[in-house]
């Protein structure tokens, strides 16, 4: 399939395009980009810096990705994003380049249904079949794992990571890290619930299901310490890889300041 451009799109001619890709009128593609096979480009999107966009995406009008992280300490590096396939980026979605302070890259994988006005800032780590509903905004250094839901209007600190299979209620201020295979809301947001329909959807076991339920009851309804519930349920049968990833990732927020893994406390010299 050749490649289409609208008459008063304006595409660099050093900008790799893939086969079947179609730009809309009044879009502007800069000279680094690199476009996959069958991406379909809108009206009025701009995809400047050093953007690697997969197969098949669909972009939508007045979406900006490549521009420079919202972060006063950058310094014009050619920081990068990249994003996978099968994307669905609606009307007026951001994708911020990273900064240097990581791995110099922002990166989204396959999938992902990102609704009107989602942000994704600077040095994001995006996984796979993620929903982040109208106005979703992720700060600088999130990370979200697979199969996660984000409900409309909600806010990620930066640093936060949002944990596989867990759901996002509409309108929530994430300060800390979500735990996974839970669901969160509130203004800070607190875990209120195993995310059971997501399970069953995503063909979990019940007794993934009927584990990581005691679990939490045992962390957020009896509170009797990270410790103490995850010898109680190790102690009752085979340690399923649910239940372990579960304790990791608590684990992990525990050691780290302010409840996020990524923000971890320097250690105190000898």
């Amino acid at each position: 399939m050749s490649v289409v451009i609208a008459q008063t799109a304006v595409v660099d001619p050093r900008a790799q395009l893939g086969n079947g890709v179609r730009i809309g009128h009044f879009s502007v593609i800069g000279p680094h980009a690199k476009i996959g096979d069958g991406t379909l480009i809108e009206e009025h999107v701009v995809i400047t810096g050093h953007s690697s966009i997969g197969e098949d995406n669909h972009i939508f009008q007045g979406t900006v990705i490549g521009a420079h992280p919202q972060d006063t300490s950058y310094k014009d590096s050619p920081t990068k994003v990249v994003i996978g396939d099968n994307n669905v980026f609606r009307e007026h979605c951001t994708v911020n380049r990273a900064t240097e302070k990581e791995d110099g890259v922002t990166e989204i994988g396959h999938d992902n249904y990102f609704m009107a006005g989602t942000h994704v800032a600077h040095d994001c780590k995006v996984g796979d079949r993620i929903v982040i509903a109208n106005n979703g905004m992720l700060g600088g250094h999130v990370r979200v794992g697979n199969d996660v839901t984000i409900a409309g209007g909600v806010g990620v600190s930066h640093f936060a990571s949002v944990g596989q299979l867990s759901f996002v209620s509409a309108m929530s201020r994430v300060l800390h890290d979500v735990p996974p295979y839970t669901i969160v809301d509130g203004q800070p947001t607190k875990p209120r619930a195993v995310n059971t329909i997501g399970l069953k959807r995503h063909g979990y076991t019940t007794e993934d299901i009927a584990v990581l339920t005691q679990a939490f009851k045992l962390l957020y309804r009896a509170r009797v310490g990270v410790d103490k519930a995850r010898e109680i349920v190790y102690s009752q049968g085979p340690i399923r890889p649910v239940i372990k990833h579960l304790f990791d990732c608590v684990d992990r927020s525990c050691n780290g300041r302010h409840g996020r893994g990524q923000d971890q406390r320097s250690k105190k010299a000898a």
